[in-house]
C-alpha cells in the first residue's frame, strides 16, 4: 500500500507486467512526488499570497531555463571574439545598489574590469528605489533575460569567464576620489527635483544639509521574516542629531531628516529642520535627489550613506562600528569625516582603547553577537560629538577651519594602530578633531 495526497493506493492494481522491483521504484517516486507536493501546499496555506507568488517565479523560471541553454553555448563559442557576461544589481539594498554599482563603473574606467566584455545585468527583487534603478538603467545594459543567462552559466563548465565580478561596497583603491560621478539628472528630473524642494519649503539656491540615523525599522517592515538582529549594533538615535540640526540652522542651513522607513518622528517644531522621513512627503525620487544636491551628508552606518557617496558629496560617518582598517579605508573621500562608535568593557567599567579594538578582533565584529560575547556595549555618539563634527564639516568647506599641530598629531597616532604601507598615494578618512582631543586616553 502507498500513502498518496493522504489516501492509501493499492500499488497491486498496477499492471502485473511490470514486476514487484519496478512497483516499488513507482511507489518511491510516487512517495517524493506526493511529499513535493504537500510540502509546498502547505507553505502556501501557512504563506498566503506572498508564498505562492514566490514559489509561481520559480516555477516559472523553471520552465522558461530549457530554450536558454544554446543561447549560453552559442555565448561560450563566441568567446574567442567577444566576452559577454551577466550579473546582478543588489537592488534590493540601497547601499549595495548605489556603492557596488558605481564602483563597478569606477573600476571600468580605471582598466580593473575585463575591456572586451560585454556586460549584461538583471535587477534583484525587490527594487529598493525605483529612481535609482531608472538612472542605472540609463547606464547598463539591463535586461530581465539576464537573470535565466546566469542561472544555465553557472551549471556548465568554464561559467567563471562569464560572470561579472562585482565589486563590494568598500572602495579600496580610492576609486571614488579619482573617478568622475557616473549617475545625473535629466533636465526634467532636474525640474521635479527643484519643485520638490520647494514643496518641502527650501527656497531656491538654499543650502541644506541631509542626517540620516540607523535604526532596524526598514529591514523589520522589507524583510519580516528573517531575523536580523544580529545588525542592532549599528543602530542610533536621530535625537543625538538635532543639536547639530539646531546649530547648522543657526548658520544659515535647512537640516533634512531622511530615511525610508523609521521608528519615530521627529519631535520638533523649527521649520527648517524637516522631518522628510516622517512627514509624509518622501519620495525614492527625493530620496536621490536630496542626497545628490545637499551641502554634505551627516549618516551613521546605513545604506543610505552610499547616494552622497555615489554623487560625491562631503559626508560625515557618525556612529562607525566596526573599527577594522578595511571598513574606515573603504569610506575614504577627499572631505569625509568620522567619528566611531566606543566600546565599554562592562567588566573593567571603562572604554577600550583603539589598540585593544584592534588587537581583540573587535575591529572585525559584525555581529550584535560577537559584543556581547566579549562583555561589550556598544556606545553611540554624544550629541556634542556629532555637532563638534558637523561644524568642523562645515568650517572645512568654507575654507574657515584651522587644524593644529596636536589635532594633527593625534591623527597620526590613531592611523599608526593600521598598516597603511601600501596606501601611500590615499588621503586618509579624518577622525574628528573633537572627537579625538575628547578621547585621548584611547590612543594610549
Amino acid at each position: 500500500m502507498f500513502h498518496y495526497w493522504n489516501r492509501e493506493v493499492d500499488l497491486g492494481l498496477l499492471p502485473i507486467w511490470l514486476g514487484p522491483k519496478l512497483k516499488a521504484d513507482i511507489g518511491r517516486w510516487l512517495t517524493i512526488a506526493s511529499r513535493f507536493v504537500l510540502n509546498h501546499a502547505r507553505e502556501i496555506r501557512e504563506g498566503g499570497l506572498p508564498a505562492l507568488l514566490r514559489k509561481g517565479r520559480k516555477l516559472l523560471l523553471l520552465l522558461i531555463l530549457p530554450p536558454f541553454l544554446p543561447i549560453v553555448i552559442l555565448i561560450r563559442v563566441l568567446r574567442p571574439i567577444i566576452v559577454i557576461r551577466v550579473g546582478s544589481l543588489i537592488s534590493n539594498q540601497i547601499g549595495h545598489f548605489g556603492a557596488n554599482t558605481e564602483l563597478y563603473l569606477c573600476e571600468r574606467d580605471a582598466g580593473l574590469q575585463d575591456s572586451r566584455a560585454v556586460d549584461i545585468f538583471y535587477h534583484t527583487a525587490p527594487v529598493c528605489n525605483q529612481q535609482l534603478k531608472k538612472m542605472w538603467d540609463r547606464m547598463l545594459h539591463v535586461s530581465p533575460f539576464a537573470r535565466p543567462l546566469a542561472i544555465v552559466n553557472r551549471r556548465l563548465p568554464g561559467y567563471a569567464v562569464h560572470v561579472i565580478p562585482m565589486p563590494s561596497d568598500k572602495d579600496p583603491h580610492g576609486l571614488l576620489g579619482r573617478m568622475r560621478a557616473h549617475l545625473s539628472f535629466t533636465p526634467e528630473e532636474e525640474k521635479v527635483g527643484q519643485a520638490g524642494l520647494r514643496n518641502l519649503g527650501i527656497p531656491e539656491e538654499a543650502s541644506f544639509v541631509c542626517f540620516h540615523s540607523r535604526d532596524s525599522a526598514y529591514l523589520k517592515e522589507t524583510f519580516p521574516d528573517l531575523n536580523l538582529r544580529y545588525h542592532d549594533y549599528r543602530d542610533s538615535s536621530i535625537h543625538n542629531c538635532i543639536a547639530a540640526a539646531e546649530e547648522l540652522v543657526c548658520r544659515g542651513y535647512f537640516a533634512i531628516r531622511m530615511g525610508a522607513i523609521v521608528k519615530e518622528p521627529l519631535k520638533i517644531t523649527d521649520p527648517k529642520i524637516i522631518d522628510y522621513a516622517a512627514n509624509g512627503s518622501r519620495t525614492d525620487f527625493m530620496d536621490i535627489f536630496l542626497c545628490a544636491r545637499c551641502r554634505f551628508f551627516v549618516g551613521a552606518a546605513g545604506g543610505l550613506n552610499s547616494i552622497p557617496r555615489i554623487f560625491r558629496r562631503p559626508i560625515v560617518f557618525t556612529n562607525v562600528v566596526p573599527l577594522g582598517r578595511d571598513h574606515l579605508l573603504g569610506n575614504c573621500g577627499p572631505n569625509n569625516l568620522f567619528i566611531p562608535k566606543k566600546l565599554w568593557l562592562r567588566e573593567s567599567g571603562r572604554f577600550m582603547t583603539f589598540r585593544e579594538i584592534i588587537e581583540s578582533g573587535a575591529g572585525g565584529f559584525f555581529r550584535t553577537e560577537q559584543y556581547e560575547q566579549l562583555g561589550l556595549e556598544v556606545v553611540e555618539n554624544a550629541p556634542e560629538e556629532i555637532t563638534a563634527a558637523v561644524i568642523e564639516m562645515e568650517e572645512r568647506l568654507k575654507g574657515r577651519w584651522r587644524t593644529t599641530e596636536e589635532d594633527e598629531d593625534l591623527q597620526r597616532r590613531f592611523w599608526s594602530f593600521f598598516d597603511l604601507s601600501d596606501l601611500r598615494d590615499r588621503q586618509l578618512l579624518r577622525v574628528g578633531a573633537y572627537f579625538l582631543r575628547q578621547n585621548r586616553e584611547m590612543l594610549d
